[in-house]
């Protein structure tokens, strides 16, 4: 689905990621995983178009097997093809409802042209009501219906996780990225988390790449694990390779 080819990204003279590539095929989740500094967040910031890298290619192939040339796209036109992310950072309109921040993903899928909503025409209003009852089937999916007309800030940590993956899934992504869905969450939230990410990738037939720091997450839901170092790739394997190499371990640990 998703297969990124010599990615070089250079901010000044600093190297943040080195020739860079890796390949992800449908229906997989695969972990990125490194120290902090080592690039991860700048190759997801490539992927959706918000860096452009001095060189390499990202082709996109969702399931009509037609390929897509990522670089060079606006973000945007990279969602509409089918790739969303969330954030290291939680980034959701605070001063806006649980609901209205899902309502807000919906309008990259938004039919009506400008002329329509403006003047509210029967096709505006048609697609209005949908987009209100799949933001509630969302935050339902989420166990946020509930709460669906608090401010979004006022919600604890988990739970803004768990919206900004919903307002992510009114999208209709078919590749999700997650920047360390589990930072800040305790034991119990990162255990919970886990086996939400399990749910929404059947419930929703996804394809999942995600960075985290958590190395039980990461171990216990990733099929393939891709390890970045000073922003150069130093293994790469399933969860039991990636525990026994000895680069990942010198790399997390240090040597004498």
């Amino acid at each position: 689905m998703l297969k990124v080819e010599n990615l070089t990204m250079k901010f000044g003279g600093v190297t943040a990621c080195n020739n860079f590539s890796a390949e992800i095929k449908k229906d997989q989740i695969v972990g990125l995983i490194g120290p902090n500094g080592a690039g991860k967040t700048t190759i997801f910031n490539v992927i959706t178009g918000v860096y452009k890298p001095v060189e390499g290619q990202i082709i996109f192939t969702p399931e009509d097997s037609k390929q897509h040339l990522l670089l060079g796209l606006r973000p945007d036109e990279i969602a509409k093809l089918g790739v969303c992310r969330t954030f290291q950072n939680i980034r959701l309109f605070k001063d806006l409802s649980v609901l209205e921040n899902v309502f807000i993903g919906n309008h990259l899928r938004l039919g009506s042209n400008v002329f329509s909503t403006v003047l509210r025409l029967p096709n505006y209003g048609y697609e209005e009501k949908r987009m209100y009852e799949k933001s509630l089937y969302l935050l339902e999916k989420v166990g946020l219906r509930d709460v669906k007309d608090e401010k979004a800030t006022s919600l604890p940590y988990g739970m803004q996780r768990r919206l900004e993956i919903a307002r992510a899934l009114a999208t209709d992504p078919k590749l999700l990225l997650l920047d360390e869905p589990a930072a800040g969450m305790n034991p119990q939230e990162t255990g919970e988390l886990t086996r939400f990410i399990r749910e929404i990738k059947e419930e929703f037939d996804l394809t999942i790449f995600l960075i985290e720091h958590h190395m039980d997450v990461i171990m216990e839901i990733s099929e393939k694990i891709y390890v970045l170092d000073h922003g150069i790739l130093i293994a790469q394997g399933n969860p039991g390779e990636i525990q026994k190499n000895e680069r990942v371990i010198e790399a997390y640990l240090g040597v004498e």
